[in-house]
This record gives structure tokens, sequence and C-alpha cells, in this order.
């Protein structure tokens, strides 16, 4: 993977795994285990995270529910048959393991890519505004991902003119969100939602304006972080 596609897509997370390593799958020999990792947000809350990670880095950690994981990845996407349909399934796919401290930002995604949907947008009751957008991240081998972002305020507003095809900047954070789907009309299912809330957002051409490298470091998204909990308490 050469530099520009590692800086196409790039997660940090912090956390503590609440799931049992399961096998996922193989590719040329090398097994890939899955696993879910708590991910605590400023505001006490937390997201659970599904996490993908090799054999190979795992070996000999004998890692187990309650164990601290740091690792930096992607964020990457897959289709998977479900009930005979195709879902788009998200995942953290870690690349590297981290010696765990107790970092300042343990949740951290930064993105470059292409609006590949006309973002929606849309206001709460109490005014807040929100717009839902998928992007498309270039990956080796001629792949892409396809990642949900969610933007509010003057994000938002900026999201909204958006045209498909246009390249975008991102950086925020992964967080995980349930809702409710009605299967029939006396059974209701509550399944999790994985979206990039997004803390800044600007055309790629001036991406310059702000250090993608740098936003692991700094301390930037109490805000975005709050903002998601305050539209829960609205709804």
């Amino acid at each position: 993977m050469n530099n520009e596609q590692e800086r196409n897509n790039k997660v940090f997370i912090s956390g503590e795994i609440v799931s049992e390593a399961e096998f996922s799958h193989e590719v040329y020999g090398e097994g890939f285990y899955e696993m879910s990792v708590l991910v605590k947000r400023l505001s006490g809350q937390g997201d659970i995270l599904p996490v993908t990670i090799s054999e190979r880095l795992i070996e000999n950690k004998n890692l187990k529910v309650g164990d601290n994981l740091s690792g930096i990845g992607q964020f990457r996407s897959y289709n998977k048959l479900v009930d005979g349909k195709s879902k788009l399934m998200l995942t953290v796919f870690i690349r590297e393991l981290l010696e765990y401290c107790d970092f300042a930002t343990p949740n951290a995604i930064v993105l470059t890519g292409y609006i590949c949907k006309q973002p929606i947008y849309r206001t709460t009751p109490f005014n807040r505004e929100i717009a839902d957008i998928l992007v498309a991240v270039n990956r080796s081998y001629n792949k892409s991902d396809y990642i949900p972002c969610i933007a509010w305020g003057r994000n938002a507003r900026f999201a909204k003119n958006l045209a498909v095809g246009e390249k975008i900047a991102i950086c925020g954070r992964i967080q995980s969100r349930d809702y409710q789907k009605r299967i029939s009309d006396d059974e209701i299912k509550i399944k999790t939602a994985y979206e990039v809330s997004i803390s800044k957002l600007c055309a790629y051409e001036n991406a310059i304006n702000f250090d993608l490298e740098q936003e692991f470091n700094l301390e930037t998204y109490k805000k975005e972080r709050l903002d998601y909990d305050m539209y829960k308490a609205e709804i």
C-alpha cells in the first residue's frame, strides 16, 4: 500500500475488548479474526465497534475479553449475504497494534474520498442540522470502501451542496448507533449501524488547511462527540 492510499483511510482506536475473537476468513494462508471493542466517548458513553485483526498480529498475545486494544488501521466495507440479500458491512481493519496508554483521543479517523450518493440534509424538531453522506474511498487492487458519514451544523450545510463525484477530506470518529427495524406488525428488531461522525470537512484541494496526521494527536472532537448525544436526547 502506497503512502497516498494510507492517507486515504486511517483509523486509530483504543478501547476494551468486549467479545471473544472469532475466526472470520483466510487470505493467502493468513487467518483473520473478528472481535468487538468498546471505545469510550468524552461524554462517558461508548461505541462498540467491530474489529478485524490478523492472526499474525495477535499471535502469542493471548488477547481476551477485558483486555485493552490500541491500534492503527482502516475503516473498511464489504458485502455480506444476509437472509438472501447483500448487506454492506463495516469493520475497523487493524494493521498495527500499539502499546496501550491513556490516549487523549481514543477514536479518530481521517478519510479522503468521493461523494457517491447525493447527501441527505435534514433538521431535527429543535432545528439541529444534519447531513448523511456516503463516501467512496479508494483502496489497493482497484477496490473501494463505502463509508457512511454524518455531519452536523455548518458541516451539514456545507455537505448539502456537494455533488456526486466531488472529492472531499474528512476528520472525525467512528460511532455505533442502535435503531429499531420493523420486521412485521408484531416484531421489531434492534439493529446497530456504524458511521463516521464528522468533526472537520472540506473540499480535497483545501485539505492542506489542516494536518491529517495531526488529528490523531489533538483533542479536537469534544463538541462533535457531544452533538450526537444531544441529538439522541431530542428524539
